[in-house]
């Protein structure tokens, strides 16, 4: 006996998972907005005529909180539709740490539900996103010969890279690769950063993803109650921010003894340092940025970015 086809109108298992969502939930309503958004005016797909999409540094919050926050939401998805939908999206993000090179799996089964103590429903969120295999040749080949770059077969998405971009683009109708975090190098990561850039002009979105503070072990009540923003969160994102503004990317790159609140806003340094591949992929690294959210969450600084 041959098992039946699917019926080429059963929803996808992330459409399936979504339907699940209750409907009072700020995410089944941020569905119901992309997707009269999307009826009412389709995202239109990056072309070549469009030049090369900037590089983006994302400011991804803690675990699944962004799909509970329309000061999350919003700004997310409204940021993705004022750019061409890009072929492809790669994403750097703090949260996977390994030496050598290495690259996710091209159309892995299941997403890395990497966090703890939240509602059991964010453990059935799916994004099934299509093969990245053409993107993960791409990458591979990119890196110089002395850059060995490991394929993984099973590995899937964590939450720095599916959280954000299923509120970016919920559809989930883009391959997605992801890169990890081989390094706090700054100058080494710029470099991984430049040698993404070529990509950038075949309509591929490069995304560094982290937070610009994360001083997770001194957040008190005050800040998960009253988002109490505590000086040493504001004076290194104010100090990022001005650096980033002049281009001073010899600043950013001292920031372990130059930046004010350290080390506070990151007393370990994975969720910053994308940000200098972000700054690798743009075509001036030392060209001002334009930062698209700011803002705190629970006294930690938001601010994302694109660079051209």
């Amino acid at each position: 006996m041959t098992t039946p086809a699917p019926s080429p109108t059963a929803p996808s298992p992330t459409a399936a998972a979504d339907a699940r969502i209750p409907a009072a939930h700020p995410f089944a309503a941020h569905l119901r907005r992309a997707a009269a958004l999307e009826a009412a005016d389709p995202h239109r797909a990056w072309t070549p005529q469009d030049g090369p999409l900037p590089s983006l540094y994302l400011s991804h919050g803690g675990g699944p909180l962004p799909f509970q926050s329309p000061e999350w939401l919003t700004p997310l998805h409204d940021w993705a539709r004022s750019l061409p939908k890009p072929k492809a999206i790669l994403v750097v993000s703090a949260h996977w740490e390994s030496a050598p090179l290495s690259v996710s799996a091209d159309r892995p089964d299941e997403l890395v539900y990497d966090f703890g103590g939240f509602d059991a429903l964010y453990y059935t969120f799916r994004y099934d996103t299509p093969d990245a295999g053409d993107l993960s040749r791409q990458v591979t080949g990119l890196m110089p010969d002395t850059e060995h770059v490991h394929r993984h077969g099973r590995r899937g998405l964590d939450h720095g890279a599916w959280v954000p971009l299923k509120i970016m683009y919920p559809a989930a109708d883009i391959p997605v690769l992801q890169l990890s975090l081989p390094t706090e190098d700054p100058d080494r990561l710029l470099a991984i950063g430049a040698r993404l850039r070529p990509l950038r002009d075949q309509g591929v979105l490069v995304i560094g993803s982290g937070h610009m503070t994360h001083g997770l072990p001194f957040l008190t009540r005050e800040m998960f109650q009253g988002n109490v923003v505590p000086g040493w969160s504001s004076d290194f994102d104010a100090w990022a921010a001005d650096a980033l503004a002049r281009g001073d990317v010899a600043e950013l790159a001292r920031f372990r003894t130059a930046a004010p609140g350290m080390p506070y806003a990151h007393p370990t340094v994975e969720h910053f340092t994308p940000l200098f591949v972000t700054l690798g992929a743009a075509t001036d690294p030392a060209a001002p940025v334009v930062t698209r959210l700011d803002g705190y969450g629970v006294g930690l600084s938001r601010r994302s970015f694109e660079a051209a």
